[in-house]
């Protein structure tokens, strides 16, 4: 009952018509943040951070928080229409998104996308309401040997569960580990397959990578197929979005799965980008349709979308109660909060609660509002697959040469992303999985620290991976997906003479 009155004072705080007005503004954006490859919700609430210097803290949070969740609704934009994650998170939406546009179902498939990103930004809103302080607590039990165990349960994950060959699927990983792996070693401090050259200290940028997999490695094959000069069919048709919601509450147990996936990893913090990966991993396999993922399956948006905003969402918490950021936009709302004089931590509920309370109200009302822009621009999305594809093509790779030049403002980038466009044309071609291979690039370098700071403090000892009950029943998770096609071949086989006895037929006697 505390909290909920405390959450009412919050709503009494924010509900200005000034307030209101910058969610809409914070809300539009951010869309437009989120669509743009390469800038990131990061990167644009640190760009639009000055404005807010001369507002009230109250204010400049909720607008900066509701250019977060803009971002976060537009990410999935691009991912859906053209194949190109506008956000790290968004990858595994195009796995399922884009086959559903170009069956003509973008309508449906924005829809989706929009609505469980709601769904999964509201449960981690309203876990934050009740469980702050629990969530708290639990947060400083993860260490180095906890973290690693987390990635090695995402990478298991997708070995274990993968519907394609796992020689390579573990091929694309080792590439994607051997690029995550270029630069500078974080931990000696020494320079890792530069063969020399200096531009490539800082590594392979993630984001350049994703923008030329997907995005360029998509365009040249149309290239090849031959750009056809009319668009996409797209029924601007409102009544899209009434139709997809009656469809998708049959996907109740995926959406509250990958909502737990997602707070989990915001609070931890693992991040949205694994928490995508690891629920559209798991709705593949528990799914009955899960031989169909990847071809324009409805569940397939669902559960990457749901989990990653639950995580973007869930990692503000940590922020909050610890000052500790979970996520990059996190750390840069952390700044903000002490450049407006507030210290995060435990004792910020109690010096600042309008403030706090404030925050979590703008929470609830900025994912209202996000959702209703975005749904009541869905036919104007849809609507552009319309546009002839060889039209839009030059348009998309100006976007991504823009994008993948704003990362680090050097023309290097430009080339690496071509290099990355080459190479995801060809792993198409033979028939290689690329989420695998992103999946290692992104996360790679953070698992690799992990594991090398848990050896450091065990004095090499791997048996610290089982040292605590939490640590060791996430690392035997990660091993029985990582062996589960065995173990189901094994379990099979010890079934299948039972099964042969129960429909024996005794022969009759002569």
């Amino acid at each position: 009952m505390e909290e909920i009155s405390a959450l009412m004072q919050g709503f009494y705080v924010i509900l200005s018509p000034m307030n209101i007005g910058l969610m809409f503004l914070g809300i539009i954006l951010g869309v437009l943040i989120g669509v743009l490859p390469g800038l990131g919700g990061a990167n644009g609430v640190a760009i639009l951070l000055p404005l807010t210097f001369t507002m009230s803290p109250t204010s400049a949070i909720i607008m900066l928080s509701c250019i977060y969740w803009g971002a976060l609704f537009g990410g999935a934009i691009t991912s859906i229409l053209f194949n190109i994650p506008g956000e790290p998170w968004s990858v595994a939406t195009t796995f399922d998104g884009y086959p559903m546009a170009q069956n003509g179902q973008a309508g449906a498939a924005l829809t989706t996308a929009f609505t469980s990103s709601f769904v999964g930004a509201f449960l981690a809103v309203v876990m934050i309401t009740f469980l702050a302080p629990l969530v708290a607590k639990f947060a400083l039990k993860f260490g180095s040997p906890e973290f690693f165990a987390v990635y090695l349960l995402t990478f298991c994950s997708f070995v274990g569960m993968g519907k394609g060959s796992p020689f390579k699927i573990l091929a694309s990983m080792a590439l994607g580990f051997a690029l995550a792996s270029v630069g500078m070693d974080t931990v000696t401090g020494q320079l890792r397959l530069t063969f020399g050259q200096p531009e490539l200290m800082r590594g392979f940028d993630f984001l350049i990578a994703v923008i030329g997999l997907f995005g360029i490695g998509e365009i040249l094959l149309s290239m090849e197929e031959g750009l056809k000069f009319s668009g996409k069919s797209a029924k601007i048709d409102p009544k899209v979005v009434w139709q997809t919601w009656k469809q998708l509450p049959r996907y109740w147990m995926t959406s509250i799965r990958s909502s737990l996936i997602g707070i989990w990893m915001g609070i931890t913090p693992g991040g949205a980008t694994p928490a995508s990966f690891m629920a559209y991993g798991l709705a593949k396999k528990m799914s009955k349709k899960g031989a169909k993922f990847g071809t324009g399956e409805t569940e397939g948006v669902v559960a990457p979308e749901t989990a990653a905003h639950a995580a973007g969402t869930s990692a503000l918490l940590p922020m909050l109660a610890l000052g500790i950021p979970g996520s990059p936009t996190a750390a840069v709302l952390l700044g903000g909060l002490l450049i407006w004089g507030l210290q995060p931590g435990p004792l910020l509920f109690v010096e600042q609660k309008d403030f706090v309370w404030g925050l979590i109200a703008s929470m609830y009302l900025g994912n209202i509002v996000g959702l209703i822009v975005v749904l009541s621009t869905v036919p104007l999305f849809a609507s552009i697959l319309r546009i002839p594809f060889s039209i839009i093509a030059p348009v998309i790779i100006v976007i991504c040469a823009i994008g993948a030049y704003t990362v680090h403002n050097a023309m290097l980038d430009i080339w690496f992303m071509l290099g990355f466009g080459v190479l995801g044309y060809l792993f198409k071609k033979l028939d290689f999985p690329l989420a695998p291979l992103v999946l290692a690039l992104v996360l790679g370098d953070k698992a690799e620290d992990s594991f090398r700071q848990a050896m450091l403090v065990s004095q090499g000892d791997v048996m610290v991976m089982f040292s605590n009950p939490l640590v060791g029943t996430i690392t035997t998770l990660a091993l029985v997906l990582l062996f589960w096609p065995l173990i189901s071949k094994a379990l099979a086989f010890v079934r299948k003479p039972k099964k042969a006895d129960e429909f024996a037929v005794e022969r009759p006697v002569d």
